[in-house]
């Protein structure tokens, strides 16, 4: 086989980024052969540059910082990107045109799957910046999908746990079971499967403890790089 294109990781969270490596890693070998994966390259800036340009909107910022990101991994030899963090593609239009190489959107790859299997009304779950944002909306509208927001309450609980627990690797009882409250409050506003919209929260969440359906972001991002890697192989 000819050698997967080199996959370029711009990382946000270090739990998020981290799980998306692991994934691309491990699920290689099923389609590479034993111990196999493509080249991988991981870049990231300290997350409190992130929280600080979330906090006040400065999306130029975030965009400044991924591509800060995108230019090494470029100069490392990378072929494409992906972004293992939905919060920080609310600066993706600003990213994509001067970025110097192609990226895969998580929210694009979410809906894709979303509309493959069938769904047809996704709950949103993530942070406070995501759930508020266009990043899923934007996308999934395109498909034709509808969505359910959190509350306000249950969007900012989230995001708090969040930032002070998941991406801490801090995983709390009470933490799961108010995940899967929130997910159950959306199965009954009709939602028939929901999106982990955090990286973090497939940590705690999937289909063995979710009351509907689970679209991981986090792991489906991976398994397409990992297709797009293998089908431009060269």
């Amino acid at each position: 086989m000819a050698r997967p294109l080199h996959i370029g990781i711009v990382g946000c969270s270090a739990e998020g980024a981290a799980l998306c490596y692991r994934t691309i890693c491990h699920e290689g070998a099923a389609l590479l052969g034993p111990h196999a994966h493509p080249e991988v390259s991981l870049h990231t800036r300290s997350l409190a540059d992130y929280v600080r340009c979330l906090d006040s909107s400065g999306f130029d910022g975030i965009a400044d910082l991924m591509l800060g990101s995108a230019q090494k991994l470029f100069a490392a030899g990378a072929d494409f990107l992906v972004c293992p963090d939905n919060t920080i593609h609310q600066a993706f239009s600003l990213v994509e045109p001067r970025s110097p190489l192609p990226w895969l959107h998580i929210a694009d790859v979410v809906a894709a799957e979303a509309q493959a299997r069938g769904f047809r009304r996704l709950g949103l779950t993530g942070t406070h910046w995501l759930v508020a944002s266009e990043v899923y909306p934007e996308k999934l509208r395109a498909r034709g999908l509808e969505y359910v927001r959190p509350s306000d309450e249950e969007r900012d609980r989230m995001g708090q746990l969040i930032m002070d627990e998941l991406v801490r690797a801090e995983f709390r009882p009470e933490t799961v079971a108010y995940f899967q409250a929130v997910i159950s409050r959306m199965q009954a506003r009709g939602c028939d499967a929901v999106v982990l919209g955090c990286t973090e929260i497939p940590l705690i969440i999937d289909d063995r403890n979710s009351s509907i359906p689970t679209l991981d972001s986090t792991r489906l991002l991976a398994r397409a790089a990992l297709r797009h890697a293998i089908d431009g192989a060269r």
